[in-house]
């Protein structure tokens, strides 16, 4: 009888710890790991790491795959891209409760502000929950190649007691705070992980309504906070645009301070955020120097837009021209896209701005001309690119105007050419503001969005990017160790949720785990892809370098192909490992 199930042998294990890396052995044993170091004793199973890194599987915080959880069991692109866990139902976007007559209600409003294909929602979901202890089992009773875990959602928890009710800037009753908060004090105490909100005008559904905490009073949400306080735990998740009437920072600290409990908010430069980002960081420091558990989610890439002729977005969605042809089948709108004379006829019109919303038509001009802020994705594409790099400044050197420029590039492989729109963080030309703060522990590595954007962006391949990017490769600024980017995508991020089960590489933690190839870990190309229920769209990613990724002590994936095990479960609730650490 074999001493383990799983040895990995002679690999340099960076431990999320952020201690140096060693040279050692991992044995894994019903799951757990149960030696590192020098183990002996023999294996059903032995994986040869030598020269490769053993680190944990990664944990991302914040993802949106809270109708794909229900049919997909391979969690791609997520799981592509190393992670053993994710957490979703961020930005108070979800899919229960769910009153029977509000279902297609919260697809559109998941649509809207996350960009997943309102038809693939609609096929995919089989809708066998109303409340949201009955989604959790829902979850539960699918296997998948990662755990899952999620938030309560503000906007479902709203339109489930205030119904016909919920529009822009509906105040609630205090009975109807009182219904909201038992409901989000029932869904901790079934398991889920917080309860999430946003509070921004980027985020909005697909009738260009903003979402439903936009309006909320800081006395709607503190209430619903107290409901997780009742419950014992639970992270308050936020996306907001800071304004600073709605003092944030205050009734966060006040909030984490009566609780004892965590808030999170995305930390962003945003052009809808009304306070930079260094007052926000100042701002939350000030509250947790009062005593305050507030943590900042950091990206560490700009938060862009890919954009393509069968993306979501590109600069001549509101030519006439292409709005005339934009719901044509796709082969027909390319050969239309690709005659000359129609590429003459669009490039000569004015952008239609009439129909946007007055809140976003500054982010709408720069998609449809911000050219100095738009760059070409070839196939080595640098995410921290530099200005001469932008379409403006290529365009000029080959003497032609920028949008005739950014109209070749999209015709470009058969109508399949990309452009990198970096919205968000990317203010400065540059990732140095990131450098601090990825050495901060009041910030964890963040906002992946996994499963959302479908046809904007692909950032569930972050923890890929953090590795080729901060770690190895980067050229402009300085650099982030390997043993310090591990923690915090891994045993950071768990902590804040609870999960102390997972994150590290050490004796009575889950058999979470990555074997890398390091020098060889690359992104590749995004792609289109229709695969999604009822032929619905999605960007996705995939890297070379991943060996294999281990969930619970099973190998999930090896070389970048996914084996069919589905090891992964639901999480309920804050977890802790099944030993004490020697040492932390």
């Amino acid at each position: 009888m074999p001493t383990y199930d799983l040895i990995v042998r002679g690999g340099t294990i960076v431990d999320g710890t952020g201690a140096p890396r060693f040279v050692g052995d991992v044995a894994v044993k019903d799951g757990l790991i149960a030696a590192v170091g020098t183990v002996r004793g023999d294996a059903a199973d032995e994986i040869d790491a030598s020269g490769k890194i053993v680190a944990p599987g990664w944990v991302d915080i914040h993802t949106h795959y809270d109708g794909q959880a229900t049919w997909d069991a391979e969690m791609a692109p997520s799981s592509w891209h190393g992670v053993t866990t994710v957490v979703m139902g961020n930005c108070g976007v979800g899919f229960a409760p769910a009153a029977p007559d509000r279902h297609q209600w919260l697809i559109e409003l998941m649509e809207g502000v996350e960009d997943i294909p309102g038809t693939a929602l609609a096929e995919g979901m089989k809708w066998d929950w109303e409340t949201f202890p009955q989604y959790l089992d829902a979850l539960e009773r699918m296997p998948r190649s990662v755990d899952v875990a999620t938030h309560v959602p503000h906007g479902a928890v709203r339109a489930y007691v205030l119904g016909d009710r919920e529009k822009p800037g509906a105040v609630p009753t205090a009975d109807d705070i009182a219904k909201m908060a038992a409901i989000v004090e029932d869904g901790v105490r079934a398991g889920a992980l917080g309860f999430s909100t946003s509070r921004t005008v980027l985020h909005r559904s697909i009738d260009g309504e903003v979402v439903p905490g936009t309006t909320a009073t800081k006395e709607e949400l503190i209430e619903i906070g107290r409901a997780m306080g009742r419950a014992g735990h639970g992270v308050f998740e936020m996306a907001s645009d800071m304004r600073r009437e709605w003092d944030e920072f205050g009734w966060m600290g006040a909030l984490s301070r009566e609780t004892g409990l965590p808030c999170t908010y995305a930390a962003l430069q945003s052009i809808a955020k009304e306070m930079p980002l260094d007052e926000q960081i100042a701002a939350m420091r000030a509250e947790n120097d009062n005593g305050a558990n507030i943590v900042a989610q950091i990206a560490l890439r700009g938060n862009g837009i890919v954009m393509a002729w069968q993306g979501t977005v590109h600069p001549f969605r509101l030519k006439p021209s292409y709005m005339a042809i934009a719901d044509l089948p796709w082969e027909e709108q390319k050969a239309r896209l690709l005659d000359p004379g129609f590429k003459a006829r669009l490039l000569a019109e004015e952008s239609d701005f009439s129909e946007v919303n007055q809140d976003i038509i500054g982010l709408i001009m720069v998609v449809c001309g911000g050219w100095t802020m738009q760059f070409e994705m070839d196939d080595d594409f640098d995410y921290e690119p530099q200005a001469d790099a932008s379409l403006a400044l290529r365009a000029a050197a080959r003497g032609v105007t920028p949008d005739e420029y950014a109209y070749d590039l999209l015709c470009a492989n058969d109508g399949k050419g990309f452009i990198y729109l970096p919205l968000l963080n990317y203010a400065d030309g540059n990732l140095d503001f990131l450098e601090a703060l990825q050495n901060s522990d009041d910030c964890v590595n963040s906002l992946s969005d996994g499963g959302a954007h479908c046809g904007t962006i692909c950032d569930a391949a972050s923890p890929t990017f953090m590795l080729q990017h901060w770690v190895r490769d980067r050229k402009r600024g300085g650099r982030i160790s390997l043993e310090s980017a591990v923690k915090r995508q891994c045993r950071d991020t768990a902590r804040l949720y609870g999960l102390d089960d997972r994150g590290l590489v050490a004796a009575g933690y889950l058999a979470d785990l990555n074997v890398i190839d390091f020098d060889a870990i690359k992104l590749g190309k995004p792609w289109l892809a229709f695969d999604l229920p009822a032929g619905g769209k999605r960007l996705l990613q995939k890297a070379v370098g991943y060996i294999c990724t281990i969930k619970s002590g099973v190998m999930t994936f090896r070389d970048g192909t996914w084996t069919k095990a589905t090891p992964g479960g639901l999480i309920r609730g804050p977890q802790q490992a099944a030993m004490l650490e020697a040492a932390e």
